[in-house]
């Protein structure tokens, strides 16, 4: 492995790790109004809006991915059938004789 590999990983992780401190720190803010309102001067308007007031309403929704959708297939790979031709095997099951020797008759 590579050094530039490897210092691109920790960026990466670095990345991740700083994103999470934020998250974690936007719901710090949103459970606690005191906390929030020493970070934001104007947190008890009603017409303050961001992040930590988004999330304590519950206004944050996960909106996932676009579907997949792939090109429809043309009729022209379908256009020709194959002709079909048969082959002849004999049964697995005719060799078993499973009933073959049954117990002998009472009489």
């Amino acid at each position: 492995m590579s050094t530039f590999a490897r210092s691109r990983n920790h960026g990466r992780a670095f990345v991740a790790t700083c994103v999470f401190a934020a998250f974690i720190w936007a719901l710090a803010l949103s459970v606690s109004p005191q906390l929030h309102q020493c970070v934001h001067a104007d947190a008890g308007r009603a017409e303050h809006s961001c992040t930590v007031t988004a999330l304590a309403s519950g206004a944050c929704e996960h909106a996932g991915p676009p579907p997949l959708v792939s090109a429809p297939l043309s009729a022209v790979q379908f256009s020709e059938i194959a002709a079909l031709t048969s082959h002849w095997g004999e049964s697995l099951f005719l060799k078993a004789h499973i009933f073959a020797n049954a117990p002998p008759a009472l009489g």
